[in-house]
């Protein structure tokens, strides 16, 4: 038995914090980090309008203020978002031609790699070679064909370079230098600048203590021109957390594992991320629980158990990979009891492989 919790009340409240550090900038939720439709609802109306990068994602949004996002965004979507008035991050060459091809007056920001973005996270998009933007160089070809192009009306600049960036300072000198660069990109290729799309990439520190304080945050301003930031891990992390259940103990080469019933089909972020993600024991008396049960009214065997050990903890997939958790000391644990994982609301459910070996979903508990 596997839930996840979402604690709304978390995640409004965080959106409050963030825009009050933030007075007179466009604070936009990015969907990706976690699509519930409840944790959407919140915070499109908690903060000024959403990020979204699939159709999917785009029929959530109610009639929230958009942006469009994504590396290979279908006609459909880019058609629907139009229609709903969204603003679009473009990508490409390609994807200009397709949005004229379209028939609808676009708005767009030119997603730029820009060659020095400055900040490290856990992923790079910018400064290095990915699918991501239109690199420098190409900025003078690909303005020349959106201005060919009928319809299509270049506002700003799309400057996302990072993902879970913990130094404030660093995003504080990479806003510095994605505003000037944005200024004078602007006066150099003749581009009417009212939009610069600053991104996300606010990080949460799983494994320690460090917080990203948003009260430190200094976004330059420019006359006329609009401020976006678009985070979604800071503002969603720390409102959900995931609990399962252990389903058995085992000792192997000389390591203790703890067995759950769920795994990275449900969590999938401490093996994307390649990280060991902290959990605390919930104990549960009742063995089997009501609460967590395990189909059977009673054992006829002991409750395994084990103390003062370290446990790896492993999910009920046939994979090696499926591993929450490594070597975490733990004073007492016993099959039946419950582990829970904080900070699990974003790229948690979101990003796990769901249907390998198609075993049911979690709960989804949403606290208002």
């Amino acid at each position: 038995m596997a839930r996840y919790f979402y604690d709304l009340s978390v995640a409004r409240s965080r959106a409050l914090a963030l825009k009050e550090a933030l007075p007179g900038v466009t604070v936009l939720y990015a969907v990706k980090a976690n699509s519930h439709p409840c944790v959407v609802s919140a915070l499109a109306e908690a903060c000024d309008g959403l990020d979204v990068a699939s159709g999917g994602e785009l029929a959530l949004a109610g009639d929230a203020r958009l942006v469009l996002s994504g590396p290979a965004k279908t006609s459909s979507f880019l058609k629907a978002g139009l229609e709903a008035g969204a603003v679009v991050n473009v990508e490409s060459e390609m994807e200009l031609r397709r949005l004229a091809a379209l028939g609808i007056p676009a708005q767009v920001a030119l997603r730029v790699n820009r060659l020095h973005a400055g900040l490290d996270g856990s992923h790079r998009m910018t400064g290095v070679p990915t699918q991501f933007g239109i690199d420098e160089p190409s900025l003078p070809s690909v303005l020349s064909l959106a201005r060919s192009l009928p319809g299509v009306q270049v506002v700003g600049w799309h400057l996302h370079a990072v993902s879970n960036n913990l130094d404030v300072n660093a995003h504080n000198e990479f806003f510095a230098s994605a505003v000037e660069w944005a200024v004078s990109a602007a006066v150099r290729f003749g581009v009417e600048l009212s939009m610069v799309n600053l991104g996300g990439g606010f990080g949460i520190d799983y494994t320690g203590p460090q917080v990203f304080d948003p009260t430190a945050l200094r976004v330059p301003a420019a006359d006329g021109v609009e401020m976006v930031v678009e985070p979604g891990r800071w503002l969603v992390a720390p409102a959900g957390r995931y609990e399962v259940e252990v389903v058995d103990l085992k000792r192997n080469h000389g390591r203790w594992f703890a067995l759950v019933r769920g795994g990275t089909h449900h969590f999938r972020l401490p093996a994307a991320c390649g990280y060991s993600h902290p959990f605390t024991v919930r104990p549960v008396e009742q063995w089997p629980s009501e609460q967590w049960p395990l189909g059977e009214e009673s054992h006829p065997w002991p409750r395994p158990s084990v103390s003062g050990v370290e446990v790896d903890v492993a999910g009920e997939l046939c994979t090696p990979r499926d591993v929450l958790t490594r070597g975490q000391p733990v004073s007492s644990l016993r099959v039946g009891d419950v582990l829970v994982y904080e900070n699990a609301g974003a790229y948690g459910w979101d990003i796990s492989h769901h249907q390998f070996l198609r075993h049911p979903s979690p709960e989804f508990v949403i606290l208002p």
